[in-house]
């Protein structure tokens, strides 16, 4: 089937909830057999993702997650700030969430729920990591792990990580040195 007897066109939309992360909308849109529906949609303004890797070793970071109940074990990321570019948030997030800064080399790009989220994700993979801290932020409580590469890649391949970004991000890194 053709793109265009696909596409849905909205026809209005309203505001539901506008916050400092996100901002939900509801939509009518006309449906290709020419009926109407809704749709909701969580706006995004995008995030990154690092693997960052140092003596056979790739930074994770352990903290609480409100909105699962629990402490994660992942790449350090955080989302873009108005107009930030990929590249500068990747450097500044890695900074503050690990202490240093590295050279950096985009390897994904992609969107996390298309189903209801326009949020996409920057995959960057940064080495020759330097020493180079920023203040983490005020709601941030992290703890920086080192972990061996292979043991990161194994739990990967075995869902011992509980984050698709972090998986998805080892993965893609293992899969360019096969």
């Amino acid at each position: 089937m053709e793109e265009s007897k696909r596409k849905e066109e909205r026809l209005r939309g309203e505001v539901l909830f506008k916050g400092r992360l996100l901002c939900l909308e509801r939509d009518v849109v006309r449906l290709p057999n020419g009926l109407e529906s809704f749709r909701e949609v969580v706006r995004h303004p995008g995030a990154v993702g690092i693997i960052a890797l140092q003596d056979q070793h790739v930074l994770m970071v352990r903290q609480y997650r409100y909105a699962i109940a629990q402490e994660t074990l992942e790449i350090p990321a955080g989302k873009l700030d108005p107009f930030e570019s990929p590249e500068a948030c990747a450097q500044r997030e890695l900074r503050e969430e690990t202490g240093y800064r590295g050279t950096l080399e985009p390897i994904s790009t992609f969107y996390t729920t298309p189903g209801f989220t326009d949020e996409v994700i920057h995959l960057f993979l940064a080495q020759d990591l330097v020493w180079d801290p920023l203040a983490p932020d005020d709601d941030e409580f992290i703890g920086v792990e080192r972990i061996p590469w292979d043991e990161a890649v194994q739990k990967a391949q075995r869902n011992e990580f509980n984050d698709a970004k972090t998986i998805l991000g080892i993965l893609l890194v293992q899969g360019r040195s096969d």
